[in-house]
């Protein structure tokens, strides 16, 4: 049975995606004007990246309805990975629009532009796409609290990117109006790397998930702790966890008294799963009881 939580994060999850696709297309047009009127290649960086944005941003929008699937009998863990798919499919798209923003800030940097127009509204454009860009991280920020989404992660960090290239647009727009002419180039370039360095972060963390990569220590302790809390519990060994996409996967071996019967040992151990829940919502957990002789115990 689908809880409420889970339907309110595929709600949250859906429309993220919605607003990234529409936040991008509307960008596309704003860009597309401004480059056709300032023929910068700083503007022309933030159009292709745009273009990528809304390539990427269907990608998250498909792999997001298919993460979202519930588990079937070929997939018993769900589609969770789906997420990092995407990440990792939004990564060679935003390297290979790095690449070809390379080539074209290094041929305008070896014959610079010798004047710039349309400065009013190519400045306009990059203000109003840094504030765009602002109300929709803020919202990727608010689904990415409630589901912890990798997809969203993955669109946000993009974006986060976005509010640097275009406000480093808007300087190269100035200086190459008043005759410096070369730092249209040199910010493109700059704006190349930073796109480059974005692109691994989302590659690193899509590996992570598709290799089933451990939850972080802190959160791996909370879970030692919590466990710990519980009467009648004497320990706990081979912890083992993993996330895929919004779930997170839970395994241990819980140490409880050998003399104990076995619906005394279950009850603890329930308890002990619904207690992990509480702590992972989304959580799947799978507990193993292990009698201990409770003479090694003070």
């Amino acid at each position: 049975m689908v809880s409420t939580q889970q339907t309110d994060t595929a709600r949250l999850m859906r429309l993220a995606t919605y607003a990234s696709v529409s936040t991008a297309f509307i960008l596309i047009v704003a860009k597309l004007v401004a480059w056709y009127i300032s023929d910068s290649v700083s503007v022309l960086a933030t159009l292709l990246d745009s273009s990528l944005d809304v390539v990427a941003s269907l990608i998250n929008l498909f792999a997001v309805r298919h993460a979202l699937q519930p588990a079937d009998h070929e997939h018993r863990f769900g589609h969770g990975k789906a997420e990092a798919l995407a990440g990792m499919g939004q990564a060679f798209f935003i390297a290979g629009s790095a690449g070809f923003l390379l080539l074209q800030a290094t041929g305008r940097l070896l014959h610079p532009q010798a004047e710039m127009a349309g400065l009013g509204v190519g400045v306009g454009v990059m203000l109003f796409s840094i504030i765009a860009t602002l109300f929709l991280l803020s919202f990727q920020k608010h689904v990415i609290s409630k589901t912890n989404s990798t997809a969203i992660k993955a669109d946000a960090l993009h974006y986060k990117t976005d509010l640097w290239v275009n406000t480093s647009v808007i300087v190269a727009l100035v200086l190459t109006f008043y005759g410096w002419s070369y730092f249209d180039a040199i910010f493109a370039l700059g704006i190349a790397v930073f796109i480059l360095y974005s692109a691994w972060e989302i590659i690193r963390e899509s590996i992570d998930l598709l290799m089933d990569h451990e939850l972080p220590d802190e959160e791996r302790e909370k879970i030692k702790n919590r466990v710990r809390t519980h009467d009648n519990v004497l320990g706990l060994h081979d912890l083992r966890t993993r996330r895929s996409g919004n779930t997170v996967f839970i395994q241990l071996h819980l140490e409880l008294d050998g003399a104990l019967s076995l619906s005394a040992a279950h009850a603890i151990a329930d308890s002990v799963e619904r207690d992990l829940v509480s702590l992972f919502p989304s959580a799947e957990v799978i507990i193993h009881e292990d009698p201990v002789d409770t003479k090694a115990y003070p």
